[in-house]
């Protein structure tokens, strides 16, 4: 969780998206979990949707890349 810039950078754009597919899918349990009262760290929620936020724009940033190389 947390995850920096510096770390998402090195990262190809395939494993950009399952980090995304794999933090939302978390993200998706967690409110199953706060709904249900069983969630004791809620500030994860907001750390989770911050995470797939930075996924997102360096996904951008690297499918405008390819776009611009190609």
């Amino acid at each position: 969780m947390a995850l920096n810039a510096k770390e998402v950078a090195e990262l190809s754009l395939a494993e950009i998206e399952k980090k995304i597919r794999d933090t939302r899918h978390e993200l998706l349990e967690l409110r199953l979990r706060k709904k249900t009262g069983q969630l004791e760290k809620s500030h994860l929620l907001k750390e989770l949707r911050r995470d797939v936020a930075r996924l997102e724009t360096f996904a951008t940033s690297k499918k405008k890349e390819a776009v611009a190389s190609a």
